[in-house]
């Protein structure tokens, strides 16, 4: 099996980060007028035990690779142009928590969360750097009066290079959405450990009842997706094992600006019912983007989807969809096995419905898919309100590669 997967895995990453160290993050956090700087999420991890040990890329020299390459296909201005609309995009402090699933939906861990972020350079030289920081809990040895600390964990600048080489960036502008991929998922592990455990780690490889990602995951994916009500997003993380199995969901969910953002559902660990909201009836477009800066936009459509729970307890899912200029409907229907908050269909895919009117979606074994050389899809659904979700979905090549990504907007009926 690990043969088969080999081809989906990503190769090493290099090391993008700098040394982290631990204290509070600068005053502008809190000014209640939040400074503008813009942000790119690169989570290639710093040196680590489960990192390989490359020499980091030539920033300059990689920029000017990818600005000649968008030379030769003619496609550098609309480049420049996604580059910059996407650091736009995220502008601003965010202020947040990040929540950690098991893959059957069960909430592990909340972290409280900062990040800021800053740019330099202009047109295809443009660079973008963040810092994130992680609220620690108190140490054993520490004074019960002393103020918590705040990990600071600083990420090294991300260009048009990284952006659409490493991280394949899938972007819709208009729509406010948008797909990565990481090489790792080293800052994730960080924000675990440094969450959880704080000064107290002593830097094991597996801490006791800590559940920490795969040292070499086939894939992390992130899917992120604006509110579309107020200043809000949620960035949500597939993490898959060596062997191609789900290892574990992660959900950022930030507000931008001075303050903490609350959400009664992400608070209400013990709700029983996530599935019930996303039955019915949803209609809408969707649009399909090519990987990459150069993405362009392959086609959108008109969609139908229905979910409802049959006779027999099952989940049935139909969906049908008609391409712009064709008069042939396509329909899809799935059946899944309900298990709490998982739920398995017969063409082995899961969901797994979480807090908050979200759900994630993954194949239930990677490998498999690569063995009968089929392709692949992570998805994510949010339901911000009772009558409206967006759905991100991020398609995969037999060799593991994203190709493409494709953005719902649907409608309850």
């Amino acid at each position: 099996m690990a043969t088969a997967l080999s081809a989906a895995s990503p190769p090493p990453a290099y090391n993008t980060f700098s040394p982290p160290k631990s204290h509070k993050p600068p005053p502008s956090l809190w000014l209640s007028k939040p400074y503008l700087r813009p942000f790119v999420s690169s989570f290639h991890t710093k040196k680590s035990p489960f990192s390989a040990n490359l020499p980091p890329c030539s920033v300059n020299g990689d920029a000017a690779a990818a600005v000649e390459d968008g030379l030769k296909n003619g496609d550098l201005s609309i480049s420049i142009d996604v580059l910059k609309r996407f650091i736009d995009l995220n502008l601003g402090n965010w202020i947040g928590s990040f929540h950690q699933f098991d893959c059957d939906g069960n909430l592990l861990h909340k972290i409280n969360t900062k990040l800021s972020a800053s740019s330099y350079g202009e047109d295809e030289l443009m660079s973008l750097i963040q810092s994130l920081y992680i609220k620690q809990p108190r140490s054993i040895s520490s004074d019960p009066e002393d103020e918590l600390e705040w990990f600071e964990y600083k990420i090294k600048e991300t260009n048009m290079f990284t952006v659409d080489k490493y991280q394949q960036i899938g972007f819709f502008p208009k729509e406010k959405a948008f797909a990565l991929r990481y090489l790792t998922a080293g800052m994730l592990e960080t924000v675990i450990r440094q969450g959880v455990l704080g000064e107290d780690d002593a830097g094991e490889e597996s801490p006791r009842n800590l559940k920490l990602p795969s040292r070499r995951p086939a894939i992390v994916c992130e899917n992120c997706l604006y509110s579309l009500e107020q200043d809000l997003r949620i960035r949500c993380f597939h993490i898959m094992n060596p062997q191609g199995i789900l290892d574990m969901l992660l959900v950022f969910l930030e507000k931008r600006g001075s303050e903490a953002v609350i959400h009664p559902s992400f608070e209400n660990s013990k709700d029983s019912d996530r599935i019930t909201p996303h039955l019915g009836t949803w209609k809408g477009r969707s649009i399909i983007k090519r990987s990459g800066v150069y993405g362009a936009t392959i086609s959108e459509a008109d969609t139908t989807a229905v979910l409802e729970i049959d006779e027999n307890g099952q989940l049935v899912q139909d969906m049908r969809t008609k391409l712009d200029g064709s008069e042939v409907t396509t329909s899809v229907k799935w059946t899944g096995k309900i298990s709490n908050n998982l739920v398995n269909y017969d063409g082995g895919f899961q969901m797994t419905f979480l807090q908050g009117g979200i759900y994630m979606g993954c194949p239930s074994d990677v490998s498999k898919s690569v063995q009968e050389l089929k392709s692949f899809h992570l998805e994510l659904c949010w339901i911000e309100s009772p009558g409206k979700r967006q759905r991100l979905v991020r398609t995969y090549d037999v060799e593991g590669l994203a190709v493409s990504s494709t953005y719902f907007l649907e409608t309850r009926q």
